[in-house]
């Protein structure tokens, strides 16, 4: 009877327990960068926007009920999903082009100076590693983590921040690592992909036209990624060998956002274009234009994508078809920013940054967005028009 009385105990503890946060161990969250969490928080979905003082071009990671970010001059931002409320920040004394990852309680993040490592409870760094500028997103895996520097070294550093992986390649390192079944898979501005093994054996290196900045993902042993020579490869994994290359006009240094059950890869270009081709054979399914750069990386939901454009609008397109289900423009067109940081989804709330320095909280299921300051200052701009104009008609008619 105890023993049944004490078993019931532990099961009422475990579900009265928070659920333990999910790891963001990359770019995007995972190998195959859909930016997207199913969001097990108790609260519904706020629509606000906040101020982090300068641009933002790195995305966002989730992490509990927090999302955190670093804007451009280096200061990090934990901020409350539910309330869009800062809860903590931290300078890092250094400029930052790339995104965080956060693992277990422990935030990792490159900058000019190297990488970082951050206790999200204390708000300390734990530890920081020199080298030179690290844009590469860290890539957390078997507690090491993997990154690149414009050094030229793809490094993987233990949970101490000792060096366990130390290779030196060619060019600067900017693409961001995936690491699957113990092999790295990374891009450099000397136009070549690579694949080493942990144990720092070389597989390949594949050569495309151009600089790749574009960080890899992972579907089916094959690796997928964009080249500022214009075309996106799919490559096997075991060899490097071209599977299929599509070109999309133009430089693609948005990094590809796989849907492994329709067989569908969503990848931006410099074109204008959100396009979505077959993973299997590089086939297009279809292209959507928004006029101006597409550099951020696609956010999956459903049968929802989400991604930014240069021109100011975050756009949610079907998956299916890429019709436009809704778009937002925060600038009001009169205060236009570029949006290259990539959105990231947790449950209905959609986030993202933009190039002013404002964080946004969206509902992507309701279609619902939050009022913006620019808006306030657009309405304001057009009633001084209208008074302007009005004062000069009324001169001009007294003049007659």
């Amino acid at each position: 009877m105890y023993k049944k009385l004490l078993i019931g105990l532990v099961i009422a503890l475990l579900c009265l327990s928070p659920i333990a946060a999910e790891n963001w161990n990359s770019f995007a969250g995972d190998v195959t960068h859909n930016g997207y969490r199913e969001g097990n928080s108790d609260f519904v979905t706020n629509l606000w926007t906040f101020n982090v003082q300068s641009p933002v071009h790195s995305s966002p990671a989730i992490y509990g009920d927090y999302i955190y970010i670093v804007s451009s001059d280096g200061i990090l931002k934990a901020i409350n999903m539910e309330k869009g409320v800062e809860e903590w920040d931290l300078d890092l004394k250094s400029p930052t082009n790339s995104s965080p990852i956060v693992h277990k309680n422990r935030l990792y993040v490159g900058c000019e100076d190297g990488l970082k490592a951050i206790n999200i409870n204390s708000h300390k760094v734990v530890w920081d590693y020199d080298c030179d500028n690290v844009e590469s997103t860290p890539f957390y895996y078997k507690d090491v983590i993997y990154f690149g520097s414009d050094d030229g070294h793809l490094y993987g550093l233990n949970d101490d921040g000792k060096v366990e992986f130390n290779k030196k390649l060619d060019g600067d390192l900017k693409s961001s690592p995936v690491v699957v079944d113990d092999t790295i898979y990374i891009g450099s501005t000397n136009s070549k992909m690579y694949s080493f093994d942990t144990d720092k054996s070389k597989n390949w290196d594949f050569t495309t036209g151009d600089e790749i900045l574009s960080s890899p993902s992972y579907v089916n042993e094959t690796v997928i990624f964009g080249s500022c020579d214009g075309n996106v490869y799919c490559l096997n994994e075991s060899d490097g060998d071209l599977v299929w290359k599509k070109d999309l006009d133009n430089k693609v240094l948005s990094s590809p956002t796989i849907d492994e059950h329709e067989n569908s890869v969503y990848i931006g270009s410099d074109e204008g274009n959100m396009t979505c081709l077959d993973i299997r054979d590089g086939t297009v399914k279809w292209s959507h234009k928004t006029g101006d750069k597409v550099q951020s990386t696609a956010a999956l939901k459903n049968n929802l994508v989400a991604f930014g454009s240069n021109n100011g609008n975050l756009y949610v397109l079907n998956k299916y078809t890429g019709l436009e289900e809704f778009t937002y423009n925060p600038g009001t067109f009169l205060f236009n920013s570029a949006i290259t940081s990539s959105p990231v989804i947790n449950g209905n709330s959609l986030f993202f940054g933009d190039h002013s320095g404002q964080i946004y909280s969206l509902n992507i299921e309701k279609y619902e967005v939050p009022g913006s300051t620019q808006l306030y200052l657009s309405l304001g701009i057009l009633i001084v028009i209208m008074i302007v104009a009005v004062v000069v008609v009324v001169k001009v008619k007294r003049k007659k």
